[in-house]
């Protein structure tokens, strides 16, 4: 080959161009800085989106979940100054948040209602103001309307004659957290308390025969034990019940101003009883002088108002007990027929 001969132009061509043609990663980067901008504004949007979702779809079921965890146990209740619509009530409760978060929940109006019934709210009451740390308490002091009296005499019902109740908190209230936006959360709580079981373990421990009647009628003198296994501290007034032997009526007998607390309740007890008929069936039937007799509640009054609750739940439940009738008799002196 002729080394002066030129080479061909086209061939120069092809070699400069394949030379000059951009890589891409330098296509990438002009791409880049010539719509920065538009990613910076995908990116903050992005971003946003994110963080909004977790402060108000994700946060409140957070805050919901730690309110639905939570536990309420109520350490003490008491029920006085009884009237037939109304009661005051002053309970202690311990709120145990088993949640990281530790918020604020406002004051709020609860609905409370018993278990079976939730749907039928028996009264309303303030729920104050709590910081939820891990243990908090609160405290209730107010005067509490009877809304429905079918739902209160139910509740009082089986709190008489269960071991057990379901007591039903319900309401809304707003919540705080830090910085976070207030949220509203359900506060739906099923709490579940002693009951009275039925008064088991009722016993009349000591009573004397009276031959010749009191001023009030009271012909038998004794005392009673009632065991309160509950919380609970009731304002009951004048109880009566009615006692029968073998479903016959023979009297009846009266604890006044009882006020039931929790623990063992001795007290006295004031009984008119048809002698005549207690003697005939000890000498006939009973000769051992031990005398069954069933006890039904019959009455509960208060400032001289009948009280319908505490009465429905009275008469719904009968404890039976064996006297010695025979002792007593034969306890009889001059100085007790006087």
């Amino acid at each position: 080959m002729d080394e002066g001969k030129a080479v061909p132009q086209t061939h120069v061509d092809e070699v400069g161009n394949e030379r000059a043609r951009p890589s891409s990663g330098t296509k990438l980067k002009t791409h880049f800085r010539k719509w920065w901008w538009l990613y910076l504004i995908f990116f903050i949007a992005s971003t946003l989106i994110i963080v909004l979702c977790l402060v108000y779809v994700a946060f409140p079921k957070i805050a919901q979940d730690g309110v639905n965890d939570s536990e309420l146990e109520i350490q003490s209740l008491t029920l006085s100054n009884p009237t037939p619509d109304s009661f005051h009530l002053e309970q202690d409760a311990l709120l145990t948040n088993h949640n990281k978060y530790h918020p604020r929940l406002d004051a709020f109006n609860a609905s409370l209602s018993v278990g079976g019934s939730e749907d039928i709210p028996y009264a309303y009451v303030e729920i104050p103001a709590v910081h939820a740390t891990e243990t908090a308490t609160t405290h209730i002091d107010q005067e509490v309307q009877i809304t429905n009296m079918d739902s209160f005499i139910d509740y009082n019902t089986q709190l008489l004659t269960q071991e057990s109740v379901d007591l039903v908190v319900k309401g809304k209230t707003r919540l705080h957290e830090g910085r976070l936006p207030v949220t509203t959360v359900d506060y739906n709580k099923k709490i579940r308390m002693k009951g009275l079981n039925g008064l088991a373990g009722f016993d009349v421990t000591s009573f004397s025969i009276k031959l010749l009647p009191e001023p009030d009628g009271a012909n038998m003198i004794g005392t009673v034990y009632i065991p309160n296994p509950s919380v609970l501290t009731i304002t009951m007034g004048n109880v009566t019940f009615n006692n029968y032997v073998e479903n016959e009526f023979i009297g009846t007998s009266t604890l006044s101003d009882l006020v039931l607390k929790p623990g063992n309740n001795t007290l006295p007890m004031r009984s008119t009883v048809n002698q005549t008929l207690v003697i005939q069936k000890v000498t006939a039937t009973y000769t051992d002088g031990m005398l069954p007799v069933d006890i039904v509640g019959n009455s509960s009054v208060y400032n001289g108002q009948h009280l319908e609750y505490f009465e429905r739940a009275l008469q719904s439940n009968r404890q039976h007990i064996v006297l010695n009738v025979g002792a007593a008799l034969a306890a009889l002196s001059p100085e007790g027929t006087q």
